[in-house]
């Protein structure tokens, strides 16, 4: 039997036939095989301690052919003449320069990531009950969102009612419909983005792997906005860091699996089944990257997920692909 993803027109189905929410879970050798699931079980794979020993020594091993042939190069300009070596050695220099503030600028985008997950752990002993704790958090959230114009107001509520709420729990909730409410609807909206992105390509790209790529890039961008929204902006290191996060998220959570929500996504297909098996597979890879994006939310959002509800797929899977396949 095809293990492709089928398609289904929900005005075809008779009056008496069971909803898609009451369809028993897909077993797991009947989940796709295609872009989305490829992406996220490469980033999952943990390295070996001999894989980062020889990443390491290659690393060092590089540096030091670089720094050696650098040297080389200069001091021979030098001995042939005294002016060209000095120019070679200010452009070795200001290349020396530039390399350095990259490696400022990948520690500070970790330095954010790090700042997130403390947000976090404030906000887990915050909701067992930690008064203290719970205050604590509404600080450091005023410190990292007043400057962001469009929290501001939500921002001054959070400070002005911080004192007259009590409970430690109802103190998250406050800064979670204050401050992650607006932060929410701007991650969906890159989610979508990135969805509708995997999805047209999928459907319309007919080269080999091209869907795999494309949903590579597609995501690493997402992952990174998505970061970059919640106030974890990362370069390079922070993205793979990132990325790594999400993917070994979905693998805990069995997020990347075809459950009740993804069936309701797929099913409601309609017109795609009439045109092409690709249409169909776009739908379920663009589902999967929004599956992926809201795994991102709960890693980069400073808050879980609570006062606020957690968007479903099936609703962002309808809003990114409306219009883009036709109506179904």
């Amino acid at each position: 039997m095809s293990k492709r993803p089928m398609i289904f027109e929900t005005e075809s189905l008779e009056p008496d036939a069971p909803s898609p929410a009451e369809v028993p879970p897909v077993p797991d050798d009947a989940l796709p095989q295609g872009a989305m699931v490829t992406v996220v079980g490469g980033a999952a794979r943990k390295r070996s301690f001999l894989t980062r020993f020889a990443l390491w020594a290659l690393t060092g091993l590089v540096t030091l052919w670089v720094s050696t042939a650098a040297y080389d190069f200069v001091l021979g300009l030098m001995q042939r003449n005294i002016w060209l070596g000095r120019l070679a050695l200010v452009l070795v220099a200001a290349v020396a320069l530039v390399v350095v503030l990259a490696l400022l600028r990948e520690l500070a985008g970790l330095a954010r990531l790090r700042r997130v997950d403390r947000l976090q752990a404030l906000a887990r002993e915050a909701l067992a009950g930690d008064r203290p704790k719970a205050l604590d958090l509404v600080d450091a959230l005023a410190a990292l969102y007043r400057s962001r114009e469009r929290l501001r107001l939500g921002v001054e509520r959070m400070v002005s009612h911080r004192d007259q709420v009590m409970d430690a729990d109802a103190l998250v909730h406050l800064a979670e419909r204050e401050i992650c409410g607006p932060l929410d609807a701007a991650a969906v909206r890159e989610i979508e983005a990135a969805s509708r992105s995997v999805a047209a390509a999928t459907a319309l790209v007919p080269l080999a792997l091209a869907d795999v790529a494309v949903a590579l890039v597609a995501n690493i961008r997402m992952v990174r906005r998505v970061a970059e929204i919640y106030g974890g902006r990362a370069g390079t290191l922070g993205s793979l860091r990132l990325l790594r996060a999400v993917a070994a998220h979905l693998v805990a959570t069995g997020a990347v699996a075809v459950g009740d929500d993804m069936i309701s996504s797929v099913a409601g297909g309609g017109v795609l089944s009439k045109v092409s098996r690709r249409f169909g597979e776009g739908v379920v890879n663009g589902a999967l990257t929004a599956r992926v994006g809201v795994a991102t939310m709960e890693v980069c959002r400073p808050l879980p997920f609570g006062a606020v509800p957690r968007p479903r797929v099936t609703g962002l899977v309808k809003r990114a692909l409306t219009g883009l396949f036709g109506k179904g």
